[in-house]
């Protein structure tokens, strides 16, 4: 029996080996689980990061998108003008309105044949007259200054023929022409637009030949 008794000390250390190698089995096992992959806090990082990186590429993708669309709205909008204006579509120049550019020069060119020289124009006319120069003028604001008293229709003294006169709250006046504030709006046919090199427009040329081009087809600006 005392033979046996030395064995005790070795079957310890057997003993505690194995302690030791379990103690460090679970430990690697909990670390694995703090730093490795299946980490559940690394886990929804990544899923985070991935989600923003996928919603800034959306966010670009809609910016890019609307931004092609905006585009493509302007270039409609720029196409749609410039067709009404060569379709001549109506326009409204006070309480008057034109469906195209003849039936609006045609209306200036019976006023200004039909109304008596050096009288004032009446108040409905004259509110036409001031929305052509307010819209057909390259200059509006030079030409009406202060601001508009009356319109009258008078012989130029250099071209002696009828032209619409201007005549601002100061008592100043000034002629223009009716032809280029018209074709300014609506452009006219060629036929009736004021030829080179000429002021003109101020009154008597009606074009398309039905009444001559005649002393007349000389006027304001």
């Amino acid at each position: 029996m005392e033979g046996e008794k030395p064995e005790e000390p070795a079957a310890a250390a057997v003993d505690m080996e194995l302690e030791a190698f379990a103690v460090a089995v679970a430990g690697a096992g909990e670390a694995g689980k703090i730093n490795g992959v299946h980490d559940p806090d690394a886990q929804a990082t990544g899923k985070r990061g991935r989600e923003e990186e996928e919603g800034d590429e959306a966010a670009k993708r809609t910016k890019t998108e609307k931004s092609l669309e905006e585009e493509r709205l302007e270039g409609a909008e720029k196409e749609g003008d410039a067709g009404e204006k060569a379709e001549g579509l109506p326009v409204k120049l006070g309480p008057k309105t034109f469906g195209t550019s003849v039936e609006m020069f045609d209306y200036f060119y019976k006023l200004l044949h039909a109304w008596s020289p050096d009288l004032e124009i009446n108040k409905y006319e004259q509110l036409v007259l001031t929305e052509l120069l307010r819209r057909g003028h390259p200059e509006p604001e030079r030409k009406i200054a202060g601001g508009v008293r009356s319109f009258e229709v008078r012989y130029h003294p250099l071209w002696k023929s009828r032209c619409f006169f201007l005549v601002r709250t100061d008592g100043s006046s000034d002629d223009f022409s009716f032809r280029k504030c018209v074709d300014h709006i609506l452009p006219l046919p060629d036929s009736m637009k004021v030829p080179d090199g000429r002021k003109g427009g101020g009154g008597a040329a009606r074009g398309r030949g039905g009444r001559g081009r005649g002393r007349g087809s000389r006027g304001g600006r």
